[in-house]
């Protein structure tokens, strides 16, 4: 049995159903007030910032906004994608549930790692029901917003045997690679193929993850 460690957005949440439509809101407040130019946005475009912690995201999307801006953006697009997901607008990948239900029953345990905040892990995980699947929960809030593969090695302590990281940004397989981990490239995710080139394995489908988990505890 493996410590599976999973990424949320992009992995097992379908993100851009809040993500796109709260980006494309909080544009619009900072194009209408003459913050940034008005223009429109394709779905490719936005999902390019899922994975990253919202602090990375603003500072490299408009790094020339005075901070005090790029914070009230970063807040009025997490209220807004928090408010769609109350709202019942957000949704796990469908087969989502059923997969991790099936390698929590194999006995694996299963951990959350995400480059999210408390608000958006404890409203996820009350919408989702997530404490049904996993073990433990991390979020790199609690980590002053340290890189993923750094988050592990604090971690890592508190758990024994294997380890493989699924994902589907370079976030993910940077933290496999950089401490010598297995690791499952989520290729149905937002991450291109280059990001997940370091993968052992990809996967194109969410319900393809548990073999993959099997082929690489066996080999």
């Amino acid at each position: 049995m493996a410590n599976l460690i999973f990424d949320y957005d992009g992995t097992i949440h379908n993100s851009m159903l809040t993500y796109a439509p709260a980006f494309r809101d909080t544009m619009k407040w900072l194009s209408d007030n003459g913050y940034i130019a008005d223009r429109e946005y394709t779905d490719n475009e936005i999902s390019r910032w899922l994975g990253f912690n919202s602090t990375d995201m603003w500072g490299q999307f408009h790094p020339e906004l005075d901070i005090s801006i790029r914070e009230k953006a970063r807040a009025m697009l997490g209220q807004n994608m928090a408010e769609r997901v109350d709202n019942g607008e957000g949704a796990l990948y469908e087969g989502a549930e059923d997969m991790l239900t099936l390698l929590k029953s194999q006995g694996h345990k299963l951990i959350f790692l995400s480059n999210c905040r408390f608000h958006y892990l404890e409203r996820h995980k009350r919408v989702f029901k997530l404490d049904k699947y996993f073990d433990d929960f991390y979020c790199c809030e609690a980590f002053n917003f340290i890189p993923k593969y750094e988050i592990f090695r604090k971690i890592a302590p508190q758990h024994k045997g294997t380890f493989i990281v699924i994902g589907d940004r370079f976030h993910d397989i940077e933290t496999a690679v950089k401490n010598s981990l297995m690791s499952i490239g989520c290729g149905y995710g937002y991450g291109s193929e280059d990001e997940l080139k370091d993968a052992d394995l990809i996967v194109n489908s969410i319900y393809e993850i548990p073999d993959a988990v099997k082929k690489l505890i066996e080999q």
